[in-house]
Order: C-alpha cells, then sequence, then structure tokens
C-alpha cells in the first residue's frame, strides 16, 4: 500500500477535517503546549492487523494542517509486527513518541482506521483458513463503505483474501439487472463480446443450471453462481469442467462462516463474500498515552 499516495491522502485529510484535530479545544485547554508524549497502541483482542502504516500518515497531514507543529515524532514497533500478521490479546501495535497534543487530537482517527481494517482482516482469515485446503479463493465485492473502498480491499488482503473488481472499470460483470434490461442472457453476452473494451474477461452471473447453459453456449468466459445451493453448485462445477474452454466459476450470496467450507469443497475456484467488508467488527484496540 502507497501511504503517501494522493487517494489515501485525501481519505486521511477528510478524516482528520471530520474530527477538526487542529482545534482540540479539550488539549488545547489542558496539555501544555510544548510537552511530549509516548502514545502506545494496544490490540484489545486477538486479531489481524491491518493499517499500521496509516500511523505516520496520519501524522504527517497533521502537520500539513498545523504548521506550528514543529516537533520530530517516531513511531516504532516490533519487527514481527506488521500487516496481516496475527496479533494477541493485549499485544503492542506500535509507539508513538511526539507531541502530546498531537498524539491526543489524532487518537481517534488513528484507531478508527486501525480498528476498522483490521477488522476486516480478520474476518477475512476466519473465511480463508475455513477454506483451507480446497482450490477456492476467497474474493471482496464493492460492498465497501464510500470514499475507503482502497483501504477496505486493503486490509482483505491482509486477512489472506484477493480483491475482486476496485471499480466498474476493471471488467465486464454481467449481473441479473442488466440481464433484465438487455432482454436476456444470449441478447446481453452479444453485445458484451461486441462492445468490451479491449481484452476484458467476460464474466456473467447466473442463478440457475439453465441459465449456465445458456451462458456457456453464448462464450460467457468465466460465470458466477448466485444464490445457488450447495448441490446446484457442484453440478454447476462439474458442468463447466466439461465445457470446451476453461470456465472460472465464482459463487456468491448467502454464504457464512458456517456453509462456506460446503461451497469450497464443491470445486468452485472462488468465492465472493460481502461480509467481509460490509460487515465485518471492528477490532477493539487503545491508545495509552504517558509523559517522556
Amino acid at each position: 500500500m502507497d501511504w503517501n499516495g494522493r487517494r489515501i491522502t485525501a481519505i486521511v485529510e477528510n478524516a482528520l477535517l471530520e474530527h477538526r484535530a487542529t482545534s482540540d479545544a479539550t488539549s488545547y485547554a489542558c496539555i501544555d503546549a510544548n510537552q511530549r508524549a509516548a502514545g502506545t497502541i494496544i490490540a484489545k483482542q486477538n486479531c489481524i492487523l491491518a493499517g499500521v502504516g496509516c500511523v505516520p500518515r496520519i501524522l504527517d497531514v497533521y502537520a500539513a494542517f498545523d504548521g506550528a507543529v514543529t516537533s520530530h515524532y517516531e513511531v516504532t514497533s516490533h519487527p514481527e509486527v506488521f500487516d496481516g500478521v496475527r496479533l494477541h490479546n493485549r499485544q503492542t501495535i506500535a509507539v508513538v513518541r511526539h507531541n502530546a497534543r498531537v498524539i491526543l487530537s489524532c487518537e481517534r482517527v488513528i484507531l478508527n482506521f486501525l480498528q476498522r481494517l483490521s477488522g476486516i482482516a480478520t474476518l477475512t482469515r476466519k473465511f480463508v483458513d475455513a477454506v483451507s485446503g480446497t482450490k477456492a479463493r476467497i474474493l471482496d465485492t464493492r460492498k465497501t463503505v464510500p470514499g475507503l473502498r482502497m483501504l477496505d480491499k486493503y486490509a482483505v488482503r491482509c486477512g489472506g483474501g484477493q480483491n475482486h473488481r476496485l471499480d466498474l472499470s476493471d471488467g465486464v460483470l454481467i449481473k441479473n439487472n442488466h440481464i433484465a434490461l438487455a432482454g436476456g442472457i444470449v441478447p446481453v453476452l452479444e453485445r458484451a463480446h461486441r462492445n468490451r473494451r479491449g481484452s476484458q474477461p467476460i464474466e456473467v452471473e447466473v442463478q440457475t443450471l439453465a441459465e449456465l447453459e445458456e451462458a456457456l453456449a453464448h462464450s460467457a468466459e468465466a460465470v458466477l453462481l448466485d444464490n445457488m445451493s450447495v448441490e446446484a453448485v457442484k453440478q454447476a462445477v462439474a458442468r463447466c469442467a466439461r465445457a470446451e474452454r476453461h470456465t472460472p466459476v465464482e459463487c456468491s450470496g448467502g454464504i457464512n462462516l458456517e456453509n462456506v467450507r460446503a461451497y469450497a469443497e464443491t470445486g468452485v475456484d472462488f468465492i465472493s463474500v460481502g461480509a467481509l467488508t460490509h460487515s465485518a467488527i471492528a477490532v477493539d484496540m487503545s491508545l495509552r498515552v504517558t509523559p517522556v
């Protein structure tokens, strides 16, 4: 992740502006301007870490907002603590040594990013572990918080998952609404093959085995099995294996930690799970500050 990139910088800037971090009335009233402190970020539960690189970026952007911030800072962590690593309850993530007012003003922004991203990574790892030993790979979706997609999808990678499309330009994924508007699977696939840009693969969503037959007969290059039972997915995988060309198979819809293993054992290539980003529970973390 390029934490210094323009898009990440814009996300951090918006987060600090939302908090009006440079106008922290409480820290201004209570803390000496020259006080230095050490802020220790602690995981308060077992989790997968994601987002530690945001800590120095937040401090840098804060300094760009507040020209009065001139004191240097350090962000240190143990060599074995990095994004994607499994943390234990009470484990230290990083220590920030900086002006005390700045630490306090950035505290919530730092924790909000770390807690959300680590929550996504932790849930993703649970799905990845659940399908271990099969060929299925766990994918995310575009069901992300508006404005935070790059970070949400980065957290999925930290958890061992893979990213599907980053945005609508990344590939042709024909879903039920496209099919309805175009008049069916056959005409929509004909249009897609005629109008696609370059060599983008064409994936089409199907909900029945009959729709799958139509898709394969009209040169679908990948299929998404939507809301199909485990038994139906197994039959679909077997049918795709007999197709003239290799057709990657993805399934989605109603898949959770209780049934993901069963879907993985059907032989699908990919399992997409919207819950990774739309329903992940933030990890519990804290930031403890002491004077230095």
